[in-house]
């Protein structure tokens, strides 16, 4: 939380939660508050979906059909439950941009710079994952035709541009269902001969928690602070949640049932080599904009840390726009040079998302929920009277640790793995 005063470390908690954080936009040149709850949706549809459709059937030859649709429900049904707990918080308090405002509100400056700190780093790393899909893309659109590293390159610039302009939600998530439902027919014209199929088998912890995947809402706040009625948050949360819940379901299993177990991660590489061109050609739409969206996510939190409260962040002034194009440039840049650098950048994306995004995701909206029955409803006797969801939230405040630590745990293994198997590339390789 950020505010005139903030060098004091005193805040008035009652006068701060009556401050929206953009504040009456009638006057101003630059507006924020202009997006409508469908839009919304589409924005968060088109930055988490993709990367799960392209791994969870993988994930799902690795733990058989019956456990890996009852993992998707499950934890589709609770990142719904947790993100009615995020936007109540948002909603109590107005001030809050980002996960590092409301780690303010909970735990004073630290709770801030880590919170904060942990959206960034996880922005970065999500954006460069994307970078590499879109990488991927051009490879297989050219026959390899150019150095790895160069198409990289070329798509990384193409991303950079997407995250200065406008947000393309819609354009994204059309691409992203088209990717699915060709998928899907490709899958079917051209199944794997003698494939094995297997409704459940016995995995051991390892394999199965390979397959745990769910929204990630590192953003979420953002996007309520932009709507032009955040009382309509909870729309836009169902219609992710109902859409990425069935589309996951549906896509993993058809493919996997078409494929067998031995599915590629990511699925497209195991369709032919024209229905993996036609999708990933779809496909390279929502790379963009995903990756785009990921690096307006970091640039837009510093940008407004910087310039909270001042014209800056209101008017068309010449140091906001070079900060801000600066801020795109930084964060798109440190995303490629990590992924065309690092040769075990893929696993740690995984370590990233087990340590910062699902604790965002799943356990921190039971300290959401916590904090405001304890502040707002009337201290301890607020949490006896209400003791099932006191139970419930520190339930999702114990699953959110575990899967940090086990997922984690599953990601450092990966990396050991692939050393010890020698399967471990070069930095800036051409394939």
């Amino acid at each position: 939380m950020i505010l005139e005063n903030d060098r004091n470390e005193v805040v008035d908690k009652t006068r701060l939660g009556q401050r929206d954080v953009f504040g009456e936009e009638d006057d101003h040149e630059i507006q924020y508050k202009t997006l409508s709850w469908q839009f919304v949706a589409f924005l968060m549809i088109a930055e988490i979906v993709s990367n799960g459709m392209l791994s969870l059937p993988n994930a799902m030859a690795a733990v058989s059909i019956v456990p890996s649709l009852v993992l998707t429900i499950f934890l589709g049904t609770l990142a719904l439950f947790t993100a009615k707990l995020l936007i109540d918080f948002k909603l109590n308090h107005p001030e809050v941009h980002n996960m590092g405002d409301a780690g303010y509100i909970m735990f004073g400056p630290v709770g801030r710079e880590i919170l904060s700190l942990g959206t960034i780093i996880f922005a970065i790393f999500a954006c460069g994952s994307e970078l590499l899909s879109g990488q991927l893309a051009l490879s297989t659109l050219s026959h390899s035709g150019l150095c790895a590293v160069i198409l990289l390159l070329i798509f990384s610039a193409a991303t950079f541009l997407g995250s200065i302009a406008s947000w393309l939600g819609f354009a994204s998530t059309l691409c992203i269902v088209l990717c699915g439902v060709l998928g899907i027919v490709g899958a079917g014209i051209n199944p794997t001969a003698g494939r094995i199929i297997a409704a459940t088998v016995s995995s051991s912890f390892y394999d199965a928690f390979l397959a745990i995947t769910g929204p990630v809402f590192i953003r979420f706040f953002t996007l309520i602070s932009e709507m032009r009625r955040p009382q309509d948050a909870m729309k836009a949360a169902w219609t992710l949640q109902v859409f990425a819940t069935i589309y996951y379901a549906v896509f993993s299993a058809v493919v996997y049932v078409y494929l067998g177990n031995a599915v590629q991660s990511p699925a497209l590489l195991s369709l032919s080599p024209v229905w993996s061109k036609i999708i990933f050609a779809m496909g390279l739409a929502n790379f963009l904009i995903s990756g785009a969206l990921y690096a307006h996510t970091a640039a837009k939190l510093v940008f407004v840390r910087v310039f909270r409260r001042s014209r800056h962040l209101y008017s068309h002034t010449l140091p906001g726009w070079s900060t801000w194009i600066l801020l795109c440039f930084a964060t798109t840049a440190i995303a490629f040079i990590l992924a065309s650098a690092v040769p075990i950048f893929s696993d740690l994306v995984g370590i990233t998302a087990s340590v910062f995004a699902s604790w965002y995701t799943y356990g921190i909206a039971g300290f959401f929920w916590l904090y405001d029955t304890y502040y707002l409803c009337g201290g301890k006797h607020a949490l006896r009277r209400r003791w099932i969801g006191t139970i419930l939230v520190v339930l999702i405040i114990l699953a959110g640790a575990f899967i940090c630590v086990a997922g984690t745990y599953v990601s450092v293994k990966l990396i050991v793995e692939a050393y010890d198997s020698g399967t471990v590339g070069r930095p800036f390789a051409c394939s």
